[in-house]
């Protein structure tokens, strides 16, 4: 791990974590700080603006985009628990701002230090998780986002790779859409319920004991057909077994 001076890292929480599954933000806040990182929550952040600017609303998308660039700009790093707003932010702000050279400047200056969660911890700090153990088979889905705007593939399976007892699974379609997809899954449900319908049953197919992802939105929606399929899958981000904080599951809090 690099040992040179800690770096100022801004924790992105995202929307759905904040709302509905917070223990994914303190386990990134945990694995950050033991990554050498000093870690800070910026309170002005709010959405990354990525509904809206998928629907094409970029007049509701531009403030909010600059509220998160001024809350983010004067950190070393961005991090955040998901490759869909990372890539919102890395991606689509540059894009977002294209023709205006002052904000234009700071979307690019944002972008270029804006990282992934677990990409971050191998790529950046070269972080393996230390003590780390969990009894159980698992299988990883990699979201579209994270996989194909910013590369996330072998980093989540080299740091659980060193997770005690944890035995990953390969399985068919691991890299394939779960059908969530933000307001896809709204405007076109039967689609989206077709697609998450195939995905859990290869899940099942596998015989893991656990469904592991590094974006909580892939995984509420996988976690939600489980359930109601009545599977005994449990769900959990990635990081909430490196940091060992897996207590309910994803869908079972209540």
């Amino acid at each position: 791990m690099n040992t040179q001076t800690r770096p100022r890292v801004g924790l992105f929480v995202t929307c759905l974590v904040d709302s509905l599954r917070p223990n994914i933000g303190f386990a990134a806040l945990r694995l950050l700080e033991a990554a050498g990182c000093d870690v800070a929550v910026p309170q002005a952040q709010t959405c990354c603006g990525q509904p809206s600017f998928n629907s094409g609303a970029n007049d509701v998308t531009v403030p909010v985009a600059r509220q998160t660039i001024e809350a983010f700009e004067n950190f070393d790093y961005l991090v955040a628990p998901s490759g869909s707003c990372a890539g919102m932010i890395k991606e689509n702000y540059p894009e977002l701002f294209a023709d205006d050279p002052i904000w234009g400047l700071r979307a690019k200056n944002l972008a270029a230090r804006t990282h992934e969660l677990l990409s971050f911890l191998v790529d950046v700090r070269g972080f393996a998780p230390r003590g780390a153990a969990c009894k159980a088979t698992a299988v990883y889905h990699d979201s579209c986002s994270g996989l194909r705007e910013l590369g996330v593939k072998a980093q989540p399976r080299k740091l659980l790779g060193a997770v005690e007892g944890l035995e990953l699974l390969a399985f068919e379609g691991d890299e394939t859409c779960c059908g969530f997809g933000g307001t896809f899954c709204v405007k076109y449900s039967n689609i989206s319920n077709s697609i998450v319908g195939e995905k859990a049953a290869n899940v099942r197919a596998s015989g893991a004991e656990l469904l592991l992802g590094g974006d909580f939105s892939c995984l509420m929606n996988m976690a939600g057909k489980l359930h109601r399929e009545g599977a005994k899958t449990r769900v959990f981000h990635a990081a909430e077994i490196l940091a060992g904080m897996a207590g309910a599951a994803i869908g079972e809090e209540n």
